[in-house]
């Protein structure tokens, strides 16, 4: 009975001292065992967020104290990024969300949370809209880390890091213009490749109940928005607002 007893204890103290290393089960952050489908690499649309509850207060991490901004309008920065992966999947992130790695998702030290940012590789010209809704990276000299996906579609995963510009989409209510509304997806997915060549602005496609809609922004600036939509008026376009809920 003795030996039974000290058997159970010994296995208690195990678990509790393997709960109290870490959080996390993994020492070191790892891949996935599969890539990102196509579905999982789509941009989200960015829209209005009021901020989160958690996140968005002063903190400190590794004795340094980071200050979070007010707003994001504006914001541009360019550094390099980095990735994360299993090690986190699962987890809160710092506003108290579930990090998914395989969603369109990032980590910044300052910006509000949550906050749309565009992602420029510099190395390969490759771009991606992520959602900020976590804290980091804290290695000198990045400036965002990565959820696997948005890793994978800006083709920073092979190389681990990357130069990259971001810029936060600041968007308020009717940031967007709808351009064309369609039945079929492949129709404006066609029109949406000629838009971007013609006017060089973003296009995404939206999902509604009874069709397909071309969007165009974000814009962040409402004077800009109101010449945007006479410019595609003028042109023959049937343009008007859109305001994302």
């Amino acid at each position: 009975m003795q030996k039974r007893v000290t058997f159970l204890l010994c296995l208690l103290m195990a678990a509790c001292s393997s709960t109290n290393n870490s959080r996390y089960a993994l020492k070191q952050d790892i891949a996935p065992d599969r890539v990102p489908t196509e579905q999982e690499m789509i941009d989200p649309i960015p829209k209005h967020l009021t901020p989160s509850r958690g996140g968005n207060k002063d903190y400190r991490v590794l004795g340094k104290d980071y200050q979070v901004m007010q707003s994001a309008d504006g914001f541009v920065e360019r550094g390099i990024a980095s990735w994360y992966g299993r090690k986190f999947h699962g987890h809160l992130t710092s506003n108290g969300e579930i990090y998914d790695m395989f969603a369109m998702t990032a980590a910044h030290k300052n910006l509000p949370l949550p906050t749309y940012v565009e992602v420029v590789n510099l190395d390969n010209g490759r771009k991606a809209i992520v959602r900020v809704n976590d804290r980091g990276p804290f290695h000198p000299g990045r400036i965002i880390d990565l959820s696997y996906s948005a890793a994978t579609k800006l083709g920073v995963t092979q190389s681990g890091t990357a130069n990259v510009e971001i810029r936060a989409l600041a968007t308020q209510a009717g940031g967007f213009i709808t351009l064309e509304q369609a039945d079929d997806r492949t129709k404006l997915e066609q029109a949406a490749v000629a838009f971007n060549l013609l006017y060089q602005l973003p296009t995404q496609i939206r999902q509604t109940a009874d069709n397909y809609q071309l969007l165009v922004g974000p814009f962040s600036q409402e004077q800009e928005l109101q010449q945007k939509i006479e410019q595609f008026q003028n042109s023959g376009y049937p343009a008007k607002r859109y305001i994302e809920q």
